[in-house]
């Protein structure tokens, strides 16, 4: 059974996903981690529960979800893994991490790249990708259907959706990839979103303003 251990890091409040299973290996979803407090709390929290992390996987690549790709990256020897379209949003945080004054930012190297279709694996857990671009031209959505849950990145949030004013946003692609890739989930299907609570298919169908 995948559990699910939600880290809100950064000044952007945004929320880096630790997934585990019962073998004890573990995955990291959007690791935003940038003060050495914020690093403590998931090493902490790894050696505690005696977690091997063995692989680092972005929904998309804004700056606020890699800032601590890098240093965890090196610290546990571990892959980075995107898909392949959202490298050019990756590379231009070095301009972006200056205009927002984060100079501890350091650029990390790809390692692997997924598509839609595959799965992300881990202990005896795996997750579906859903290719969903709009707010970032390579987003993916990880789904899991056995527990029904999928971490969505910044595709919607609870009663909002991304935004689609930065560079490679295209709001019409978002408007349909979240009702192809999110709404044909099950209604009851929790969505964690890279900012703000959690909340699901079927409330967003009846309550989010911008799909309405």
């Amino acid at each position: 059974m995948i559990k699910i251990q939600v880290f809100a890091v950064n000044a952007f409040q945004e929320n880096s996903y630790l997934l585990f299973d019962d073998s004890n290996e573990a995955i990291l979803i959007d690791p935003g981690f940038y003060e050495e407090f914020e690093y403590e709390e998931l090493y902490a929290f790894l050696e505690l529960h005696s977690l091997k992390l063995i692989k680092i996987v972005n929904t998309h690549s804004h700056i606020d979800h890699v800032l601590g790709v890098d240093s965890i990256k090196e610290k546990y020897k571990i892959p980075f893994l995107i898909h392949p379209t959202d490298e050019q949003t990756l590379r231009m945080n070095k301009v972006v991490s200056e205009m927002y004054g984060m100079p501890l930012y350091r650029e990390p190297q790809v390692d692997g790249y997924f598509k839609e279709g595959e799965v992300i694996e881990f202990g005896a857990s795996s997750l579906q990708i859903r290719f969903a671009p709009g707010h970032a031209p390579g987003h993916v959505i990880f789904f899991s259907p056995e527990q029904n849950f999928a971490i969505v990145g910044d595709v919607i949030f609870r009663t909002s959706i991304g935004r689609t004013d930065l560079p490679g946003g295209n709001h019409e692609d978002l408007l349909k990839n979240i009702r192809e890739q999110v709404f044909t989930l099950p209604s009851d299907c929790e969505l964690y979103p890279g900012h703000g609570p959690s909340t699901t298919v079927g409330f967003e169908i009846e309550n989010n303003p911008y799909l309405n």
